[in-house]
């Protein structure tokens, strides 16, 4: 189910019974549930603007189109929604989802519903290679206990004791979690060596049962795989592939609608400004004007 493009608004909704237990980077954000949060400076080494710990009881909603950086959510109980590739899917209990700079991030709990959760939002510096990155999992399996006592263990330290050397075991462990799920080293060799293959060539007219021979695999095979190992099928891991590298070719401005299309595999300009919008949360022509505003952003959710 695809939300349309009034919902993906900037959003910020959270109920009055919401607990956060917060660290930030820095105090300049004055956002009421930022303001009190301890702030940690050693988070900006890893260009980590904020994280924490939630439990969100309904109505909770995040939407957010200004994002440049990562965003990496663990769900621990309940369960919550979460727009991915411009379609609803669901968060439960032991799974987290990774979510890429440059695209809407939008994710709530559903009616009479408790979500809760662990996250870290990154902001990548300039040109630096996102947290997130073309083989990373979108949604998938996830142990959130690790990363939930460690993030809880930096939150308490930073509040209390702030002893230097705690707080920076805790950060290390945190963003070894987060690096865990994300790292493409991490899954099947078959499907990372496969996608590699893909995108040094997106402008072949890739078929489900070509992909599988690749790989020596039937095609009923690969899918269970990829969605195992990447949360999407191997034709909707196609379609994001080329939509990150037109993304990249559109953040510059002299080049037109047509040829990108062109170059990650559509001969019809109009077919794939459709499925850049519904990917991205965008058109193509507006791509460039946001690659700008993201890259001068510091903070964000």
């Amino acid at each position: 189910m695809a939300r349309n493009d009034q919902y993906l608004s900037e959003t910020d909704i959270r109920s009055r019974r919401a607990k956060t237990w917060t660290v930030r980077a820095t105090d300049r954000d004055r956002r009421p549930w930022l303001v009190d949060s301890p702030v940690c400076a050693l988070l900006k080494e890893y260009q980590i603007v904020h994280l924490g710990v939630a439990a969100m009881p309904a109505p909770f909603e995040i939407v957010r189109t200004k994002l440049g950086g990562s965003y990496f959510l663990a769900c621990f109980a309940g369960e919550g929604r979460v727009i991915i590739d411009g379609r609803l899917k669901r968060c439960r209990a032991g799974q987290a989802f990774l979510l890429p700079p440059g695209t809407r991030h939008a994710f709530h709990t559903p009616k009479e519903k408790q979500w809760d959760f662990c996250w870290v939002r990154f902001q990548e510096n300039p040109g630096q290679q996102p947290v997130a990155n073309t083989n990373s999992p979108v949604l998938a399996d996830f142990d959130p206990e690790p990363l939930r006592l460690a993030t809880m263990g930096l939150y308490h330290e930073c509040s209390r004791d702030r002893a230097a050397a705690a707080i920076d075991g805790w950060l290390k462990l945190v963003v070894d979690y987060v690096l865990r799920f994300a790292e493409p080293r991490r899954i099947d060799e078959r499907i990372f060596g496969l996608w590699q293959k893909v995108a040094a060539d997106l402008r072949h007219a890739w078929t489900n049962a070509e992909l599988a021979r690749k790989v020596h695999l039937s095609e009923k095979q690969l899918e269970r795989l990829c969605r195992r190992e990447l949360g999407r099928t191997p034709r909707q891991q196609l379609i994001w592939l080329r939509m990150r590298r037109a993304a990249e070719l559109l953040a510059d401005d002299a080049r037109k609608v047509a040829s990108v299309a062109a170059e990650v595999g559509y001969e019809n300009p109009f077919v794939f400004s459709t499925v850049f919008k519904r990917c991205m949360g965008w058109s193509p022509s507006e791509h460039a004007s946001r690659v700008l505003a993201t890259d001068s952003l510091r903070l964000g959710t």
